[in-house]
């Protein structure tokens, strides 16, 4: 099917701050890739763009972060993933708009990539395309790229004082892309005061410390937080497994006796003695997670610190899905199974009588195969955050849960990720999405709540059960599935799957 092209030396050319871009438009979208937001040295903070003359072409997407592991196309039919080329010089972002009319005044939508703070990148899958969404919801769509694991987040405070926030530098790059947001986005038809974060996994907790920093203040007014929280017990990030230096390890590894032997490194040197570091420390029981840490720029996590004031004025809607680990194939033949064999097979999994536990899934779920506890995603991290940040916010915080079962191997149920093509409306780029008669009305559910909620910090919208904001009296979810409604139907199911399940990750 043929569609409209235009890319012509006047059209489409925006002009921004620092000087004019060209993109392209793609039938009526308006489509600018590889904007540069910033530049930086590594470790140091991110400065605004230089200047140029002329006009800069902004039609190919920008590199992305080095990762320090090979990347594998391994699930590529559960999560379709895009693979490209990566340099330090990666502070980039996309735009897809429906106007560059200066006053037009549209919502903005700003997407924060996954992958923790060590992998990923704006367009590491095939569903991060901003087209669809923005045509549909008549929103600007904005990706960014940014510093990632040791080139964003590692701690050198200790060797001077330019290295003060080289921990938090992740944090700084979009903090200075939200700058290039508010400066430049009138010009591709965004309201600078309508800016939407939204973000799944690694991207809800980047957005979760913005919320945590001052230098981010009303740079955006609403956020939206996908599989990427954790209750009091788990904190914002996973939790260390000792105490270890990791610059000092990668130091040791090159046989440099300064941080700034870890500036002159060469990107490939630097990788493989990233890579062996951590691996020794592991050996030895000390897993490094890369994170932000506080510091005063960044203030710490919520449940130790509190909320900041700004972030008690944002609205949010947070959620997850309903088997955030159900990467595995379910087993064999479950739905030809009685039910006496699926819960001796419950059985032994929880180590425990799993009567009760099957029938509170019943009761929450009658239309699912009770095997689906075994991937079944514990949510009390995340309702505890809801419940936190309603009770010290003066906006409406949304909880939700995406519970859809794929047509794939029987009935799968929604895996980490898998929310995401749905909130795109990208379901056509992915075909494991795709169940006729159903995930289309689902995709206009999921699609309108979020891009409602970027308009006016409410997700109802015609079509769809009412969803009541959360709060620690009414802790009302919105359920996206066959059939979307507002209920509080597993809170009990939660409780007693949070004493017997094996210990995990906790959305």
């Amino acid at each position: 099917m043929s569609r409209t092209f235009i890319c012509t030396p006047t059209e489409p050319v925006v002009e921004t701050k620092a000087g004019r871009l060209r993109g392209c438009i793609v039938d009526g979208t308006c489509i600018f890739r590889g904007v540069k937001y910033a530049e930086a040295r590594r470790f140091m903070q991110p400065e605004p763009v230089s200047p140029w003359d002329g006009i800069k072409d902004a039609l190919d997407y920008g590199y992305v972060c080095p990762l320090l592991e090979p990347e594998s196309p391994f699930g590529d039919t559960l999560i379709p993933h895009r693979f490209w080329p990566k340099s330090e010089d990666c502070l980039s972002l996309n735009i897809w708009t429906q106007s560059l009319d200066g006053r037009a005044k549209k919502p903005v939508m700003v997407w924060i990539h996954g992958g923790g703070f060590s992998t990923g990148s704006s367009i590491e899958m095939v569903a991060y395309d901003g087209e669809n969404l923005s045509k549909y919801g008549d929103v600007v769509v904005v990706t960014v790229n940014h510093r990632l694991n040791i080139f964003g987040y590692c701690d050198l405070s200790a060797y001077g004082d330019k290295y003060f926030n080289s921990a938090n530098a992740g944090q700084a790059d979009l903090v200075e892309a939200l700058k290039w947001v508010r400066d430049n986005i009138a010009a591709f038809g965004g309201d600078p005061d309508n800016v939407t974060l939204f973000g799944q996994s690694g991207g809800a907790a980047k957005i979760n410390c913005l919320l945590q920093t001052p230098a981010a203040e009303g740079l955006f007014h609403k956020a939206i937080l996908m599989s990427g929280v954790g209750g009091r017990r788990r904190g914002s990030f996973p939790p260390q497994d000792g105490e270890g230096n990791i610059a000092e390890a990668i130091m040791d590894e090159l046989g440099a006796k300064s941080a700034e032997a870890l500036e002159k490194a060469g990107l490939e040197e630097l990788c493989a003695a990233s890579r062996a570091a951590l691996g020794k420390l592991e050996k030895k029981g000390v897993r490094i997670w890369w994170a932000p840490k506080a510091n005063g720029w960044y203030l710490g996590d919520p449940y130790d610190v509190g909320f900041t004031d700004f972030a008690k004025r944002v609205p949010v809607m947070v959620g997850s899905v309903i088997c955030e680990w159900g990467f595995m194939p379910a087993p064999a033949g479950k739905n030809e199974m009685s039910p006496a064999e699926r819960k001796r097979l419950l059985d032994g999994y929880f180590k425990t009588d799993s009567a009760e536990l099957i029938a509170l899934f019943r009761e929450a779920y009658p239309d699912k195969n009770e095997l689906d506890l075994m991937a079944l995603s514990n949510r009390l991290g995340t309702l505890e955050y809801a419940s936190e940040k309603a009770a010290q916010s003066l906006a409406p915080v949304y909880n939700y849960l995406f519970a859809f079962t794929f047509p794939y191997d029987g009935g799968k149920p929604a895996w980490h990720c898998s929310d995401i093509p749905f909130v795109f409306r990208n379901t056509d780029k992915v075909p494991i999405c795709n169940q006729p008669g159903v995930s289309d009305g689902l995709e206009e559910a999921v699609c309108g709540a979020f891009t409602a909620f970027a308009r006016y910090g409410d997700p109802n919208h015609k079509g769809m059960d009412k969803w009541p904001a959360y709060t620690a009296d009414r802790p009302a979810t919105m359920y996206f599935d066959r059939s979307c409604e507002a209920s509080f139907k597993d809170i009990r199911l939660m409780e007693l799957h949070d004493k017997i399940a094996p210990k995990g990750m906790f959305f």
